[in-house]
């Protein structure tokens, strides 16, 4: 008869290998975003706007797809590439706060091939340090203090256990989830809506990923699921506890890339612009930035002083707590290739995806980064035309996410599919969605985009649904015209908009030429006037003579840096036309760049009845 094996005793785990630790991350990133909608529900500072699970996921999301998604052998090479990564690809103040610190441990252990306990415990202080160092203003309370509770512990440790990271790691947890439960304790906010801080709980989520893995081994990852959708019912934010600052409603954020980057320099100068919720992380190659800003330009700027700025972004804070506030109401987003009136979006809630635009070597954002005034000075001094470009399907599918997540659709009214491609960047950022999510194709740009959008969050402040108003963008389309007058269309020959046998027809005639959107959603020559000195008020005539069958019109009047031409229009259009309401706006890069200075525009649309 043969005894009983006997179990072998454990061998002590002295060092962790590259492999192992990218387990464990992969464990942790999961966990994480498997908690992103509590993460959301319980998110009351810096801003309550619901949205740290989905940044935290977001950033860590990145790094799954990128440094995670591939074996190294070499822990050191595997860290830098997730602090690059993390850096790259984060999102939000936490995302940001999160990134430092695995740049941070990266820093520190780039040359370790392993990781044993102490120099393990030296990374961590290494990446809290820097975590720290990253905002102008630390609060305690918060996942500072949760990282900073997690690295002491592993300090202790290392110097108790000596080389044994395991049992290290779990006495750290263990602080951790003590400093995570007196957050409530550290902020009087946090305490009143009776939650610990989410970016804190995010971070202790991520720990106990890897703890799964340390206890479970690579059966973890297998068992753990995919990321919940954020937009499935049930999945919806609480509440938002507090009021965003209007003077600072743009959280703002960029990649700035370059040589030998000065950190502290570029912290010192945004600390001075007043910007709340900074945070500036990353080293010497890449810093990624995070602030809330009045004006998004500023920030842009004032880091472009240090490097190349990429990955902006400017996301207004109080029309996303309007989406919180409105479970009820669809949520109506557009581009801003349709001029639509400040006041008209303000009034409506209506969402607005910035177009890029770059203009002598910088890129900006429409509207956010560029205001159409400082476009047009800026292009009058450039050598090269300005160009624009769709924005990426990113910021669509951010946007669509937040608002999902609060509103029970969505309706998307975009630039007419022929003249660019934001309608099908809108698209792709819509797959996969459970709530409904119209993508509507206005057929048209600028003021006739800008009508559709604003019937549309007429009718959705009204309470109808989504298909209900697919519907009246649809019926409406066919009746909505556009127009344009341009005084010099070189700019539209250069940009291939007008065929280049008409620039000399106009030059030599005198001729000004009337563009107009035709029913297949393209742009074209349709006429042209004689009339150089009274140009807005023949201009008119010509649109009120084609303007029929209705008892009143909606009408905006856009201008390209001609202001007293465009009132001129306005005033004349207003004496040949029952107009029931009618809006000026300066017509942005996204005509100006194409159609250059002096263009003027008309949007005309039945009022409802």
């Amino acid at each position: 008869m043969l005894e009983p094996a006997i179990p072998a005793p454990a061998i002590p785990v002295t060092e962790v290998t590259a492999a192992a630790l990218r387990r464990a991350f992969i464990a942790g990133a999961r966990r994480v975003i498997a908690a992103r909608d509590e993460l959301n529900r319980i998110n009351v500072f810096p801003v309550p706007d619901g949205d740290t699970g989905s940044n935290l996921s977001s950033t860590l999301g990145h790094v799954l797809q990128g440094a995670l998604s591939r074996r190294s052998r070499h822990i050191g090479e595997l860290l830098v590439r997730i602090g690059n990564d993390a850096i790259d690809g984060a999102r939000g103040n936490s995302g940001a706060i999160m990134a430092q610190f695995l740049y941070g441990l990266a820093e520190h252990a780039r040359n370790a091939p392993a990781l044993d306990a102490r120099t393990l415990a030296d990374a961590v202080r290494r990446g809290a340090d820097s975590a720290r160092a990253a905002l102008a203003h630390p609060v305690e309370g918060t996942i500072l203090s949760v990282i900073s509770a997690f690295a002491d512990a592993l300090d202790e440790a290392a110097r108790k256990h000596g080389a044994n990271p395991r049992g290290g790691f779990s006495s750290a947890l263990q602080r951790a989830r003590g400093a995570l439960a007196d957050t409530p304790k550290q902020m009087a906010l946090l305490q009143k809506a009776g939650v610990v801080d989410a970016g804190a709980q995010g971070f202790v989520d991520w720990l106990e990923g890897i703890a799964e893995y340390v206890d479970g081994g690579p059966r973890t990852l297998r068992m753990r699921g995919a990321m919940p959708a954020a937009n499935e019912p049930g999945a919806m934010p609480a509440h938002v506890h507090e009021d965003v600052d209007p003077a600072r409603r743009y959280c703002t954020e960029c990649l700035v890339l370059g040589e030998a980057i000065d950190r502290a320099a570029m912290q010192a100068a945004l600390t001075a612009l007043d910007i709340d919720s900074l945070v500036v992380a990353g080293g010497a190659t890449r810093v990624r930035v995070h602030g809330h800003v009045g004006t998004p330009q500023r920030l842009f700027d004032a880091c472009a002083g240090f490097g190349q700025v990429e990955a902006m972004k400017a996301d207004d804070m109080v029309l996303q707590q309007r989406s919180a506030e409105s479970p009820e109401r669809v949520a109506v987003a557009t581009d801003s290739a349709a001029d639509l009136p400040a006041a008209v979006a303000e009034r409506h809630g209506i969402h607005i995806v910035p177009v890029r635009v770059s203009l002598d070597g910088r890129d900006y954002l429409d509207r956010l980064g560029l205001t159409a005034g400082e476009f047009y000075r800026r292009m009058a001094r450039s050598e090269k035309l300005p160009q624009t470009s769709q924005p990426p399907a990113g910021d669509f599918r951010r946007l669509f996410e937040h608002v999902l997540a609060y509103q029970p659709a969505a309706v998307y009214v975009g630039l007419s599919r022929p003249l660019s491609g934001t309608l099908q960047a809108a698209e792709t950022a819509a797959r996969g969605f459970s709530r409904p999510l119209r993508v509507f194709d206005s057929g048209h740009a600028s003021a006739g985009q800008a009508l559709l959008a604003w019937r549309a969050g007429e009718m959705a402040d009204a309470g109808a649904d989504a298909d209900a108003i697919a519907a009246e963008l649809a019926r409406l389309q066919p009746l909505t015209r556009t127009w344009a007058m341009a005084r010099d269309i070189s700019h539209a020959v250069r940009g291939g908009r007008i065929p280049r046998w008409a620039e000399p027809l106009v030059r030599f005639s005198g001729l000004l030429p009337i563009a107009a959107i035709k029913p297949d959603g393209r742009l074209g020559v349709t006429g042209g006037l004689f009339a150089r000195k009274r140009a807005p008020e023949a201009f008119a005539r010509y649109v009120a003579r084609r303007a029929r069958g209705a008892n009143g019109w909606r009408l905006i009047v856009g201008h390209s840096d001609v202001l007293d031409d465009g009132q001129c229009l306005l005033a004349a259009l207003r004496e040949r036309l029952p107009v029931v309401e009618a809006h000026l706006v300066e017509v942005g890069p996204a005509v100006g760049a194409h159609a250059g200075p002096g263009t003027l525009l008309v949007g005309l649309q039945p009022a409802p009845v």
